[in-house]
């Protein structure tokens, strides 16, 4: 009989647990699948105590996850403890340094430090396997790195956070404001006691960077990703988003154009007819865009034990039947050096909410802002008067810009008139 995968875990949390479960609850299917047990023998994480809601009885038990690495027994790591740096890295590190493929679901480890991963991992000839660090049960690793592999990849863009995305459909359907919505979600547990990691674009950027590292072949670049986040959306701009015929989503895109690689995270208007617009609650979703495939989106839950356990557990079976992909889809010789592209040559139209006082040559002033700057208006909304106070008035531009874009900002945001700093969200394409 084929001796098992032995797995050494390390992190007991909600993934850690899920693990632990899926491969109890499905053993014999994932056995057939993976052609031998897949079995976790040993675990490291820093309560012994805690209930994990799974039982722990028999498995060794390691204080020091570093320490569990160099243990012969084990023929695979899995690390799902989190953070770009500390005792994750440190796990890793020593789990390839000495051979012993990782499987891990951490993507501010992989974002931040997947270059010097891959090297190592490559230079050790082992594995690191990563497909539950981005977008939680959804395969899109594999399928980006191996059911895409024979395409150029043109775009890749997702909706890659369900935290801003559930805030984004409450605030829409139950018209409702930002922080009033972020406290819910925060008493449901979808959003973390402090959720600026979620909220602030980071983690959607994280994410990004690995899918455009995939995407383009070229080593992950998480420090040239644009980042914003939704703290700024209110729920005035949603609505008149919808007025428009747009939803507003924080999407994650990357592009290949012939300058090189172009990554931003942002709010972005979305005609409701596109079918990520119409991707809601805490699912997330991507969509790449192939030479011979063409368009191809995949969606799904993004998150929690069972989603971000199934990932973990499809990258044990690959390591138990020994098929090896480099770690970017290419060996590090034939990865591309192609530059990042700065966000200021972003070409695109915009959306613009303006609280101005309402009085004459307002207006004037706005679209005299716009024409010095080259930028040329598509339409405006503005509903009733109200003689000296203020209301809001939504300019639409046509294609320009980034950098023209922020040069009128800058004139508009400076009017006495104007007295809030504008809103200003870019429009996305179908």
């Amino acid at each position: 009989m084929t001796k098992p995968l032995s797995v050494g875990l390390a992190g007991l949390g909600t993934v850690g647990a899920g693990v632990i479960g899926m491969l109890r609850t499905n053993a014999d299917l994932v056995a057939a699948r993976a052609g031998r047990r897949i079995e976790v023998t040993a675990v490291s994480a820093r309560n012994r105590d805690r209930d994990r809601g799974v039982s722990l009885d028999g498995l060794r038990w390691f204080d020091d996850p570093v320490a569990m690495a160099s243990d012969p027994a084990l023929d695979v790591v899995v690390e799902v403890m989190g953070g770009s740096d500390g005792p994750a890295r440190a796990l890793v590190e020593a789990a390839l340094s000495a051979g012993k493929p990782v499987v891990t679901a951490n993507k501010a480890l992989v974002a931040v430090h997947g270059a010097a991963l891959a090297g190592l991992a490559e230079r050790t000839g082992t594995t690191l396997a990563f497909e539950a660090a981005v977008a939680g049960g959804i395969p899109v690793i594999k399928a980006l790195r191996e059911g895409l592999a024979g395409n150029r990849i043109s775009r890749v863009a997702g909706i890659l956070n369900g935290t801003c995305n559930y805030i984004l459909t409450v605030m829409r359907e139950q018209k409702r404001d930002f922080a009033d919505v972020l406290a819910d979600a925060q008493r449901l547990g979808y959003a973390e006691a402090d959720p600026a990691f979620d909220i602030d674009g980071i983690d959607a950027a994280h994410k990004l960077a690995i899918l455009a590292a995939l995407a383009f072949g070229r080593p992950v670049a998480f420090d040239a990703v644009h980042v914003e986040g939704i703290r700024s959306v209110s729920a005035l701009d949603i609505a008149f988003a919808a007025e428009l015929g747009y939803r507003i989503k924080l999407l994650g895109i990357a592009r290949q154009t012939e300058d090189g690689v172009a990554a931003r995270v942002h709010p972005c208007m979305v005609p409701e007819s596109a079918p990520i617009a119409r991707v809601d609650g805490v699912f997330n979703a991507v969509v790449a865009e192939g030479d011979f495939v063409g368009r191809v989106m995949l969606e799904g839950r993004g998150a929690g034990a069972g989603p971000t356990a199934s990932a973990v557990v499809a990258d044990l079976v690959d390591i138990a039947r020994d098929r090896v992909t480099p770690v970017w889809g290419a060996g590090s010789g034939d990865l591309s050096n192609a530059p990042s592209v700065s966000m200021d040559s972003h070409f695109g139209a915009y959306y613009l909410r303006l609280m101005v006082m309402d009085r004459p040559g307002v207006i004037a002033d706005v679209t005299a802002a716009l024409r010095d700057a080259g930028v040329s208006l598509g339409s405006m909304l503005q509903r009733g008067r109200a003689p000296g106070e203020a209301v809001p008035v939504v300019l639409v531009t046509h294609e320009t810009r980034e950098s023209a874009m922020r040069s009128a900002l800058a004139h508009i945001s400076a009017l006495d008139s104007v007295i809030e700093t504008p809103a200003l969200i870019r429009i996305e394409p179908a």
